[in-house]
Formats: C-alpha cells, sequence, structure tokens
C-alpha cells in the first residue's frame, strides 16, 4: 500500500534534485558566458554554443533562449528614454517630448538596445531554458509539463576603446 507513496516522494525528490542541479549549471554557464563576452575579443557565437552544450548535457532536449541588452551605464537598466511628462499619463504621447538616448529615432520605454554593445556598456545577459523533466512524478496532474528556468547576468564591457556619448537628439511623442 506505501509503494505508490514512496515511489512518488523518491521520483519527486529526483526531479527537484535534477532541477536544482540544471539550475546550478545554467547560472555557472551564464556567469562564464557574460564574463568572457565582456572582454575585447568577445565571440557571442561560441558563448551561446557552450551554454546551449552544457544545459542539453544535463537536460536532454531542452530549448535555450539568449538574450543580450547593452546599456550606456547601470543606472539605465530598464529605464525608459527621458520625456516631459506634460499630461502626467505615464506614457510618452500628445506631442510630449523626449530625448533620443539610443539615437533610433523614436521613443522607447527601455533605452536597451539588442546585442553585446561596445567598449565600457553594461549589458544584461539572460538565458531562459524550457525542458521536459526527466523524472516526471508519476499519479501527480500536470507532473510531466515543461520545466522552465532562467538566469541573468550583468557585466561591463572592458574598456577596450572610447565609449559612445548617449544621443541627445529630441523627438516628439505620437
Amino acid at each position: 500500500m506505501a509503494a505508490p507513496i514512496v515511489i512518488t516522494l523518491i521520483i519527486g525528490i529526483c526531479d527537484i534534485g535534477h532541477m536544482a542541479y540544471t539550475t546550478a549549471v545554467l547560472r555557472g554557464a551564464v556567469q562564464q558566458a557574460a564574463r568572457s563576452s565582456s572582454l575585447e575579443t568577445a565571440d557571442t557565437s561560441a558563448s551561446d554554443a557552450q551554454i546551449t552544450k552544457a544545459i542539453q548535457n544535463v537536460a536532454p532536449g531542452a530549448t535555450v533562449e539568449i538574450s543580450r541588452a547593452s546599456y550606456y551605464d547601470f543606472a539605465n537598466i530598464d529605464q525608459p528614454e527621458p520625456w516631459n511628462d506634460a499630461d502626467n499619463s505615464g506614457a510618452c504621447d500628445n506631442g510630449e517630448v523626449y530625448t533620443d538616448e539610443n539615437g533610433n529615432g523614436q521613443w522607447d520605454a527601455d533605452v536597451g538596445e539588442s546585442g553585446n554593445g561596445s567598449a565600457n556598456d553594461v549589458v544584461v545577459y539572460t538565458v531562459d531554458v524550457t525542458y521536459p523533466p526527466l523524472f516526471p512524478v508519476p499519479f501527480i496532474d500536470g507532473s510531466d509539463g515543461l520545466r522552465k528556468l532562467s538566469a541573468s547576468s550583468v557585466k561591463k564591457n572592458q574598456p577596450f576603446a572610447n565609449q559612445a556619448e548617449l544621443g541627445s537628439s529630441a523627438g516628439t511623442c505620437a
């Protein structure tokens, strides 16, 4: 009578242990890749391939999504471009004026640019992993669904050149 409960507990413990191990591998791989990507000789494709290989070794069938966003400095992370919110709506609209810091010709709710940036830029490196469980827990509905893990690292690129200045042109919100 106790066998199904004991088996479920053992498999559940193995599933949680595997998820913890996969998380540790993911965090270590992200830290290592972010560090190597911050150097002047960065090869982001090789770093991405290294992460994917490390994760797929411990979580077969895993889907790995990697993104980078670069910022001028730490204070700009997840910040909008400055604008004059004359109507206090919390949105850049109705002809309000903004400063185009990233130089793309439009107001952005996040001033960051996709990619690894350049010298002295701050880069937020994020990796999302989705994989089928190695140990699906029997007798529990939904336990065989996909596991989702995420890890991020923030690094400042090495000062191998002069950093480009923030843009200062003005624009008008639509």
